[in-house]
């Protein structure tokens, strides 16, 4: 991959989910709720949407708004069309439940360099495509990012780095980047980060994205609870 080329958001968190090796991502639907929400996050920090200021945080496209990543497009136009505004969760959950989304992004990477796609078989019977690290050096560059953004005292953080960083550690992705005892520590730091104390005004509104990817991730958890609670 070009030293130039940054990825988005949403691929960097789906990199995270995924193992390097197997390709896999075993967080249940967690994954596509941080990338729901990265997306969320990248139209706010595009200046394509905006979320309200107000507990029910409802989202509203922007006017005119366009962007060119086919993907946001297509979430963009999604907000733009609604018959009804939807709370920011209401829209990571949509976002998250799109058609083939982890196959989507990953593609996305593999054209870039970053993944490899492969077909295997779950317990040697079932086909399924998988998506193993090709180039590791996007997602070295990620984790250090991270590192320093939650592990030193810099007053100044990237805001996409941020972003990224809240969204992890909401959906708890974090510590497949920093180690779980460091975040454990760190948890004054990781309170700074998620109030956008130490970026600008654009990633404060889109942090309110990751708090709705940590909200979807709350009611997807209860949900299964409940449903494996009436089952037994």
């Amino acid at each position: 991959m070009a030293a130039t080329t940054r990825l988005t958001m949403y691929e960097e968190l789906l990199l995270l989910a995924l193992d390097d090796r197997k390709g896999t991502a075993g967080m249940g639907g967690v994954h596509t709720l941080a990338v729901g929400g990265a997306i969320l996050a990248e139209l706010v920090l595009a200046g394509a949407v905006r979320i309200g200021e107000d507990k029910k945080r409802f989202v509203d496209a922007e006017p005119g708004a366009q962007v060119a990543d086919p993907l946001l497009a297509e979430c963009l136009a999604l907000v733009a069309t609604a018959k009804r505004r939807k709370r920011a969760v209401e829209w990571v959950q949509k976002f998250a439940g799109r058609k083939d989304l982890k196959k989507r992004v990953a593609r996305g990477l593999v054209s870039r360099g970053v993944l490899n796609e492969e077909q295997d078989l779950v317990l040697g019977i079932f086909p399924r495509t998988v998506f193993p690290e090709r180039d590791p050096g996007p997602e070295q560059e990620l984790v250090a990012r991270l590192g320093q953004a939650v592990l030193s005292d810099d007053e100044r953080v990237d805001e996409r780095t941020l972003v990224v960083a809240v969204v992890a550690h909401a959906t708890g992705l974090l510590g497949r980047a920093v180690d779980k005892k460091q975040l454990k520590i760190r948890k004054a730091r990781l309170k700074q980060l998620a109030e956008g104390h130490l970026a600008g005004a654009a990633a404060v509104e889109a942090i309110k994205a990751a708090q709705a990817a940590a909200a979807a991730a709350v009611m997807a958890a209860t949900m299964a609870a409940s449903a494996s609670a009436a089952a037994s």
